[in-house]
């Protein structure tokens, strides 16, 4: 793994060190946000000993955007489901396996191995409007022709020009380019891989954590990587592994109710009664209290930042860095929880998709929320196994939709749900949900959303612009007063909880090399 070795609770060097804060040559360093990157950062920052460390979290929990809550008679993750790809090459994996939370199942080496380009077949049946099960043939057919069209937008990753700025775009243009020969020539069927490709496109919208594909751009697409293996769940619930990077630190280093409301850097800022030392940068808290740092990793979500950047940094960022802010995109993709008093669905099927058979790629989609929002949803995933979860499907609803849902009650959205189900399968005395959980993360005020992607107008160099520490001066006297983490900051693994995981080892290890080195002279003064 990355940077070496993982110690479990290899934090004694803070828990020695915080002792020693008043002595002049403990570095300070304060994490804000708590997420797998802050818990990350902080994780590889107590293994060294050569400073003091605290992490803010605003919430009244750890794990960020990791949510596991009890629902039914299990578990319901609201916001990361599966560790992706979970293989020697995946941290996450690779720690949730040294601490021994995985099942059987993510051990075996051929599940390591497979191949799936993140996207792992599961037993399907897909429902269409019209009440009836789709053609397992037609289905596939047009989820092949998408997949396909799909892995090629992937290859002009270098390519000066694209054809296009957006994947929606490229796909379809190719779409289009094929309607003649789509479904044999026949016009019903033809209608009906328009509709299961209009219905791929909604599933990448999922996927990419964007409102529409037409947002996303071309030219890096494929710049993300797929790590090797089938997706895996966390039996206990992917919050044991946040948890458990928690346990292991020392007491009083994570503060919970602590959102910060802005952090000061290029200053010089004194304790009371002790005018030995400055500090450059200060970090303010929405309840008044304050600390001071020499260096401070800033772990909040895309989101947040796109919101709040103007006030929570003093002096402001960079133009560079506002610039990337603003040009990568970050959207919202949520979960709707249904349990069931019994299963209208049969034991092997794990997957129920939606297909709406009036709608086409090659057409608008309807921009009225109100009447329409039901239609985003790309289906339900079956939790396994019903002996532990009970019989609960997992939807899945992104974009705009996604954050007009939130707006409703929960009353609205339990009977959106039961009207759809009783459209898609034709059974107008289909019972409803006897209970519902659905996540709001465009609501969340710390998150506003999900995770980022590569928006049209922005590039890979905009995720490395937005890691960079600052000062930019690399001469500068003070140095890694600002460091940034987060999905949203990895070029490779952006949007996942590996690439989270990795980007607050790298601010770590960054300031650990810093530390090699005795504090300059410049900032004893």
């Amino acid at each position: 793994m990355r940077g070496g070795s993982m110690r479990d609770g290899a934090g004694q060097g803070v828990a020695g060190a915080a002792g020693a804060m008043e002595g002049h040559s403990v570095r300070r360093v304060v994490v804000v946000g708590a997420g797998l990157a802050g818990l990350g950062a902080v994780q590889r920052l107590c293994g060294t000993g050569s400073g003091s460390v605290r992490l803010l979290e605003a919430a009244a929990r750890a794990g960020g955007r990791v949510c596991t809550r009890p629902f039914a008679s299990g578990l319901a993750e609201m916001g990361a489901h599966w560790i992706h790809g979970p293989s020697p090459g995946n941290p996450v994996f690779c720690l949730a396996t040294h601490y021994g939370l995985l099942g059987p199942e993510a051990a075996r080496e051929e599940n390591q191995q497979a191949e799936v380009g993140g996207h792992p077949p599961l037993p399907s049946i897909t429902y269409g409007s019209s009440g009836r099960v789709l053609s397992p043939q037609a289905v596939s057919e047009a989820r092949d022709l998408f997949d396909t069209l799909l892995a090629s937008a992937r290859d002009f990753l270098g390519v000066e020009e694209p054809p296009v700025p957006s994947v929606g775009e490229y796909v379809r243009a190719e779409i289009t380019r094929r309607v003649p020969a789509l479904g044999g020539g026949k016009e019903d069927a033809r209608r009906l891989q328009l509709a299961v490709l209009a219905a791929c496109l909604k599933l990448e919208c999922c996927i990419s954590g964007t409102h529409s594909m037409d947002l996303v751009a071309l030219q890096p697409f494929g710049e993300y990587i797929s790590l090797p293996g089938l997706d895996c769940t966390f039996p206990g619930g992917y919050s044991s592994l946040p948890e458990r990077i928690l346990s292991a630190l020392p007491e009083g280093t994570v503060l919970l109710n602590k959102g910060v409301r802005t952090i000061q850097w290029q200053g010089s800022f004194r304790e009371e009664g002790d005018n030995a030392r400055d500090f450059p940068v200060r970090v303010e808290c929405e309840d008044g209290d304050a600390f001071l740092a020499d260096h401070v990793i800033v772990t909040v979500p895309l989101g947040f930042l796109k919101e709040h950047h103007q006030d929570f940094f003093q002096p402001p960022l960079p133009e560079r860095k506002v610039e990337a802010i603003r040009r990568l995109g970050f959207g919202t993709n949520n979960k709707i929880f249904l349990e069931f008093e019994q299963p209208f669905w049969e034991p092997q099927q794990q997957l129920i998709t939606v297909v709406w058979e009036d709608e086409s790629p090659l057409e608008k989609p309807s921009t009225d929320l109100e009447a329409n929002w039901f239609k985003k949803l790309i289906g339900f995933v079956v939790l396994q196994p019903p002996e532990q979860y009970g019989h609960v499907l997992c939807g899945f609803i992104a974009g705009k939709e996604s954050e007009y849902m939130e707006t409703l009650s929960d009353s609205e959205v339990l009977s959106t749900m039961t009207h759809v189900l009783r459209t898609l399968t034709g059974n107008l005395l289909l019972p409803a949900p006897r209970s519902m959980l659905r996540s709001r993360w465009h609501s969340a005020p710390y998150t506003r959303g999900s995770y980022s992607y590569v928006a049209v107008g922005s590039s890979g160099d905009d995720i490395d612009i937005l890691a960079q520490p600052l000062p930019e001066d690399p001469k500068d006297p003070r140095p890694l007063q600002l460091l940034f983490a987060g999905e949203a900051t990895h070029r490779t693994f952006y949007s996942t909880t590996h690439g989270a995981l990795l980007s607050g080892w790298r601010e770590a290890e960054r300031l650990n090399q810093l530390f090699e080195t005795p504090l300059s002279s410049e900032v004893q003064k």
